[in-house]
């Protein structure tokens, strides 16, 4: 088993706000996520598939069909966007990392083919704090 990972860009915005939650509880519990202007991440996403290589090409999979899918489902949906107001994959979910990061997973699982697999995804939010993901 050969794992490949992929990693694309994306900027977005978001604020971290519990709507069932008072201004208060919201800030003392987010702190400056909370930001009622929104806050934005340069974000890198690893994605990580796993399979063969093929017999014919050596690869497991085309690194550049790869990026295509990525952009086509993710990026292009996410990319200069506000995660709490643009992205209809997140719409009525709390803008967090792991939701986000579940999220992408969502979008990417069906257009993976049969003969590989997603393994897993990684996501910089900053130089500090990223989220992996592994499925259910």
């Amino acid at each position: 088993m050969v794992y490949i990972t992929r990693i694309e860009h994306f900027n977005a915005a978001h604020k971290l706000y519990n709507p069932n939650w008072s201004k208060e509880k919201n800030d003392e519990i987010f702190g400056k996520c909370a930001n009622e202007n929104w806050h934005g991440h340069n974000f890198e996403l690893y994605v990580t598939i796993k399979g063969e290589p093929d017999a014919e090409t050596g690869f497991v999979f085309d690194a550049k069909r790869l990026s295509k899918i990525i952009k086509e489902h993710v990026v292009e949906k996410l990319d200069h966007k506000n995660l709490n107001e643009d992205v209809d994959f997140m719409k009525g979910k709390l803008c967090s990392i792991e939701n986000l990061i579940m999220a992408i997973w969502q979008q990417l699982q069906p257009q993976i083919p049969n003969n590989i697999a997603l393994h897993s995804l990684k996501l910089h939010e900053t130089d500090r704090i990223y989220a992996e993901y592994f499925g259910n």
